[in-house]
């Protein structure tokens, strides 16, 4: 196993979350532990580096992997910030008082990590890294915690709570189903909802296949499917934060899935505001509809000469 490889097992072992032991993480872990490719984990020695001269320079001599020097900031925000957080290394510790954003700010590995990495396939292995983990934490238990806190709970109409995961995308999407579906939908019932997070998180599976709709095919359907059973309307939302209107590209596509589904179909895109969808406005299909989180009462009418009602 290349040692590459080996930095990343060790940082998953030690409880950093994927995105801090990709390659730029194992890199960065190679550099601070002075590991060569050919060098053994118990050779592995504390020195204090900085990012550009000291961390980047490392990776690119003994690994050929060179980085741009405005990527310097990538390794402090993306890697460094978060191994700190996860006492795998220490913060400027030759010179605690240095001015956070000091070019002379750098590195090291902590004590009682260098003690983990040196039993790195060796029978203490498992023994030491207990010790830390039950010390320190896992990194990734700390995100998981916090990422459900910051989670945003959507109320069902059938009074069953869900949690979206953190985001104004997310944000856009509780609101759809809180407060658009009261007063558009006649509070019709929730057949789908995403999320940026996990893509289907609520799923009415036997809902979608009495309506005709493929259920194999998630990934097709808008954000959120709303069905007003009384109307027989089918509402197919699309959140937009960024990116995304009902256009009218992505209206064609809807309706060739959505051929067998022989219900009204509603095609709307939801804004947090009027900014976002000021940015949209131009690619947003005629006969479909507009709603805005910030407005929750009114609707923008893209459909000529009739109100909000099925294609």
């Amino acid at each position: 196993m290349s040692k590459l490889k080996e930095a990343q097992e060790i940082l998953k072992a030690l409880g950093l979350p994927p995105a801090q032991y990709n390659e730029m993480a194992a890199l960065t872990f190679l550099a601070l532990c002075n590991i060569k490719e050919n060098d053994k984990w118990s050779n592995a020695k504390r020195q204090s580096l900085g990012v550009t001269k000291g961390i980047m320079t490392f990776v690119n001599e003994n690994y050929g992997k060179s980085y741009a020097p405005n990527t310097r900031e990538t390794f402090r925000r993306q890697v460094l910030h978060q191994f700190v957080q996860a006492r795998i290394v220490d913060y400027n510790p030759d010179n605690p008082k240095l001015p956070v954003n000091s070019p002379r700010a750098h590195y090291a590995l902590t004590a009682e990590v260098l003690e983990v990495v040196k039993t790195y396939k060796t029978r203490n292995w498992k023994k030491s890294l207990k010790n830390f983990i039950d010390t320190v934490g896992k990194l990734s238990e700390v995100y998981l915690k916090e990422r459900e806190l910051n989670q945003i709970p959507v109320t069902l109409q059938n009074g069953k709570t869900i949690k979206l995961s953190a985001g104004k995308h997310n944000e856009v999407q509780a609101a759809i189903v809180e407060q658009f579906a009261p007063r558009f939908a006649n509070g019709g019932t929730l057949l789908y909802l995403g999320d940026t997070a996990k893509k289907d998180l609520f799923v009415d599976e036997k809902g979608l296949k009495e309506l005709g709709i493929p259920i194999d095919q998630h990934s097709k359907l808008p954000d959120v499917v709303i069905y007003d059973s009384k109307r027989k309307w089918l509402f197919l939302i699309e959140a937009v934060t960024s990116h995304g209107p009902v256009s009218p590209k992505r209206l064609l596509e809807l309706e060739e899935f959505l051929k067998n589904c022989k219900v009204g179909k509603i095609y709307v895109t939801a804004f947090p505001d009027m900014t976002e969808f000021k940015k949209h406005s131009n690619n947003i299909a005629w006969e479909t509809e507009v709603w805005l989180m910030e407005a929750p009462d009114h609707m923008i009418h893209f459909n000529g000469d009739r109100f909000i009602g099925p294609r």
